[in-house]
């Protein structure tokens, strides 16, 4: 049911599955291995499509979003191997909240795509992807706040999320060489067996969220999109809550 849901909001606003997954297992499960399953899936699922949505991707963001990622990604997985980190995910789950409900409010007023707000944007889900395998959340947050086309918006976060998520999967991988505790739980069998328990749920949630991006208005789908954030961040933040 998490599977299928996440990825019909995957299809339709082009991002959101890992965070709604993880959000949405880990008071049931541990949430490592889902991580890295999750992870290795975003990546599969940009690829099926990123030849059909290439042509709409802002260059400029992206490029933003992948070298915030490179540099702040490891933190976030050192933060994750070595560190107590469910106050730090408490915390940055209200921020996203307090943002996405903001942004909300002020839907109508559009902010300039500077290269501030394009840097702030590639640090913050670089920690977010290195934490909980969210990063998307602020990504998205943070470009919705411009007013991108759909289009653009949903077609720049499909080919970020296929970079960072086998980048981010490359420097689990080497933490774990390394002998660091917590990513050595998130790599293992475990990875395939979620993968293949989510990989079905996934692929039909998706297009069922295609087939409604397909009709979908541009006032619908920014809509949409801010109230997704808002889900997102406050199921965020209730499991930090749980969990400490």
């Amino acid at each position: 049911m998490v599977g299928v849901g996440a990825g019909a909001v995957r299809g339709f606003a082009g991002f959101g599955f890992s965070a709604l997954v993880v959000a949405g297992l880990s008071p049931f499960v541990a949430p490592g291995p889902v991580v890295a399953a999750v992870l290795a899936l975003e990546a599969v699922a940009s690829l099926s499509v990123a030849r059909q949505v290439a042509p709409s991707v802002d260059r400029s963001w992206l490029r933003s979003l992948l070298i915030g990622n490179a540099v702040c990604i490891p933190v976030g997985l050192a933060a994750l191997a070595f560190l107590p980190v469910g106050p730090m995910r408490a915390l940055v789950s209200g921020m996203l909240l307090c943002g996405a409900v903001a942004l909300r409010l002020l839907e109508g007023r559009s902010f300039e795509s500077s290269v501030g707000l394009r840097g702030l944007a590639g640090v913050a889900s670089g920690l977010l992807n290195g934490l909980a395998a969210s990063g998307g959340v602020a990504a998205a947050m943070l470009m919705v706040s411009t007013h991108p086309v759909p289009d653009r918006l949903r077609a720049t976060m499909i080919i970020f999320l296929l970079w960072v998520s086998l980048y981010a999967l490359a420097w689990a991988a080497m933490i774990t060489a390394g002998g660091g505790g917590g990513p050595a739980a998130l790599l293992g069998a475990e990875i395939l067996r979620w993968g293949l328990v989510l990989w079905p749920a996934m692929v039909l949630g998706m297009r069922l969220g295609q087939h409604a991006f397909g009709r979908a208005n541009p006032g619908r789908y920014r809509r949409f999109v801010l109230n997704l954030l808002m889900v997102i961040a406050g199921l965020g933040l209730l499991n930090a809550l749980l969990q400490a």
